[in-house]
C-alpha cells in the first residue's frame, strides 16, 4: 500500500516539469514561425523627381493624403490634397474625381501603397504612391501647417 502514495507523490512532482517542458517547446515553435511579410504594392512607388513633375501640373493631379490630421500638421504635407484616412477610403470613393491622376501619400508609404492598389482596382487612374517623409529625405519640401489656436 505504501507504493501508491509514493507513486502519487512522484506524479505530482513530475507534472510541473512536464508542463514547463511542453510550454518551453511551444515558445520555441512560435519564435520559429515565419513573420508576416509587409504589403507589396502593385502600383508604382513615386520618388521625389517624379512627384515634383506631377505637382508641376496641379490641374491634372489629385493627392490623397491618408494620414491623420495630427500627422500632417506635425510632419507637413503637400500644398493641395484630399485628406481621407485609409480606413474610410472605400466609403468615400464617390468624392474622388476620376479625371485626374492620383498619388496616394502616407508617412512611409505603407498605407499609400495599399490605397493606390485599392483605387486602381476600382477604376481610378493611379500614378503611384509616396511617403511624405521619404519625399522630404530626398530633398522635397513639405508644407508645414500650423493647427489653429484654440478659441477662448
Amino acid at each position: 500500500m505504501k507504493k501508491v502514495p509514493n507513486l502519487l507523490l512522484l506524479m505530482a512532482l513530475a507534472a510541473p516539469a512536464a508542463f514547463a517542458a511542453n510550454h518551453d517547446h511551444a515558445g520555441k515553435a512560435d519564435a520559429a514561425a515565419p513573420k508576416a511579410q509587409p504589403y507589396k504594392a502593385q502600383a508604382p512607388k513615386i520618388d521625389r523627381a517624379k512627384l515634383d513633375a506631377l505637382l508641376a501640373k496641379p490641374d491634372q493631379l489629385l493627392i490623397i493624403d491618408l494620414r491623420r490630421p495630427d500627422e500632417i500638421s506635425k510632419i507637413g504635407g503637400f500644398p493641395v490634397y484630399l485628406n481621407i484616412q485609409f480606413a474610410e477610403l472605400e466609403n468615400n470613393l464617390a468624392f474622388i474625381p476620376k479625371d485626374r491622376a492620383i498619388v496616394t501619400v502616407s508617412n512611409h508609404a505603407g498605407r499609400s501603397g495599399r490605397a493606390a492598389d485599392l483605387l486602381a482596382g476600382k477604376g481610378f487612374t493611379v500614378a503611384g504612391w509616396a511617403g511624405a517623409q521619404y519625399y522630404e529625405e530626398e530633398g522635397g519640401k513639405l508644407t508645414k501647417i500650423a493647427p489653429p489656436a484654440p478659441k477662448n
